[in-house]
């Protein structure tokens, strides 16, 4: 049994919780207990995993005891709502990861407030690098931990090679994050991703992700939801169709597209937009001149005067128009070539 358990007038030994919790999974067959154990954080196994090896002969008091606990539990009349959002939070932890719990919690608690370490996922890792630079080597080891493989990768490539090492040494020597910590991170994101952006680079959501999600997904949707939402709140679906079409897609027509596009093209307006762009955007735009246009074009930018960033998002929308005008109108192909323009 385990050692120094409180003795019952009848001479019995008391079991702890997690002696009785031992006990209970062990009167389980094998699959319905490690289905269970299964579900458990690292910390809970171990004190689980411990108390089970301790425990010497069973006897018929203590597996009803342990029985009787879990009957007790599940007899309650009423389920305390105090303390609901963190239990519900533990539990959605256990089952799903920090990240996608956190994911879920926005949409279940009420009055969420929004949580940067999901919005970290989302982050370029540049961004995120000049986020975290300054930091401990230890936070951004434990932040690397809580992002996807892919884009912690990149990140830690970004780093300085003296902190490069020093991050993968303590990924190397972590074991659990605690629920302290995670909550540590995500604040210190959202003061930095507010101190850096704003609070309004917290939130989630709108027109342009509306826009790539149906950008992403595969069949009609297009044509399918955006007249269902128009129906409901024009000017809503206005945004969205707006958003459907931008500026960077245009770098992935092909030279026989993007020379149909340019034929349309006021030539001001063409020095405009790519007075924005850096030289590897331009190349699509030259590729489909001759030499002695794209030469033309080149001289021009760089005789133009400075210009706004709102006169460049100017005209460059207006060559978006003319550009989603050509593709409906099938003479240009704007996406990924199956017969739907975005």
């Amino acid at each position: 049994m385990s050692a120094e358990l409180p003795i019952t007038e009848a001479g019995t030994a008391l079991l702890s919780r997690a002696d009785r919790a031992a006990v209970f999974l062990m009167l389980l067959d094998d699959a319905e207990a490690t289905s269970l154990l299964a579900r458990l954080s690292p910390a809970e196994l171990e004190k689980l995993g411990a108390a089970m090896m301790a425990l010497g002969e069973i006897d018929q008091p203590h597996m009803a005891e342990a029985l009787a606990d879990f009957a007790g539990e599940a007899a309650r009349e009423l389920l305390p709502q105090r303390g609901r959002t963190d239990r519900v939070r533990n539990l959605l932890d256990k089952a799903l990861g920090p990240a996608r719990a956190d994911s879920m919690m926005q949409r279940i608690e009420p009055d969420a407030a929004p949580r940067s370490l999901a919005l970290a996922q989302w982050l370029a890792p540049g961004v995120l690098v000049r986020l975290i630079l300054d930091e401990h080597p230890q936070v951004i080891a434990a932040l690397l931990l809580l992002i996807e493989p892919e884009p912690a990768a990149e990140v830690l490539a970004m780093l300085p090679l003296e902190l490069q090492t020093l991050v993968v040494e303590r990924v190397a020597k972590s074991g659990a994050i605690s629920a302290t910590a995670i909550a540590t991170i995500d604040t210190l994101l959202t003061q930095r991703i507010s101190a850096t952006y704003g609070t309004a680079a917290l939130m989630l959501g709108g027109p342009r992700d509306a826009a790539n999600l149906i950008n992403l997904a595969a069949g009609e949707l297009r044509n399918t939801v955006l007249p269902a939402i128009a129906e409901r709140d024009a000017p809503l679906a206005e945004k969205i169709e707006e958003e459907l079409f931008t500026f960077e897609m245009l770098f992935a027509l092909d030279p026989m597209s993007m020379g149909r596009l340019l034929r349309d093209v006021d030539n001001e307006k063409l020095v405009d937009a790519l007075k924005g762009l850096k030289d590897p955007d331009r190349a699509p735009f030259f590729a489909a001149m001759s030499s002695r246009a794209a030469d033309g074009v080149r001289d021009e930018i760089d005789l133009r005067g400075r210009l706004s960033k709102a006169d460049v998002a100017a005209a460059q929308k207006a060559i978006v128009e003319i550009a989603r005008g050509l593709a409906e109108a099938g003479e240009i192909v704007i996406g990924n070539g199956n017969g739907e323009f975005v």
